[in-house]
């Protein structure tokens, strides 16, 4: 019997469950600093980007550029264009394989340091929050 893929609970107190995409779960960072999504391949046992098949490979690059157009997009919505697309597979916190897709901007106020563990994070409030997934949802619907 093959694991499920399950996401490591270390990722619930930061971030919400979006939607999933063919390869990845997708969560948004709660940390208005930031537009800020969390990509987590859905296969059990997974460390390392080295783990996934070739055509697996493939498909987590093209999501990474997705979630760099959604990025992008809450940006945008927040009147804040982004700058620069920050990707990392850190994985020293948790191990579970995931990526970090960040906006950044020179005057967004940890520029030009990195933004993991640098908080204290600014979450966006309840309805914030929803509005934001709700945009994400909506603007892959097409």
């Amino acid at each position: 019997m093959t694991p499920r893929f399950k996401a490591d609970p270390a990722f619930d107190p930061g971030s919400v469950v979006v939607c999933d995409w063919p390869l990845c779960q997708v969560r948004l960072q709660d940390d208005a600093r930031f537009p800020w999504l969390i990509l987590i391949p859905r296969r059990a046992g997974l460390h390392e980007i080295e783990d996934l098949t070739g055509p697996e490979r493939t498909l987590l690059m093209d999501e990474i550029v997705r979630a760099g157009d959604v990025v992008r997009m809450l940006g945008e919505a927040a009147l804040r264009p982004v700058q620069k697309l920050n990707v990392a597979a850190l994985g020293n916190v948790t191990a579970q394989l995931h990526l970090h897709v960040v906006g950044r901007r020179h005057d967004d106020g940890l520029w030009p340091d990195p933004v993991w563990g640098r908080g204290p994070a600014a979450p966006y409030g309840a309805q914030a929050l929803q509005a934001a997934a709700s945009r994400i949802r909506l603007s892959q619907a097409g």
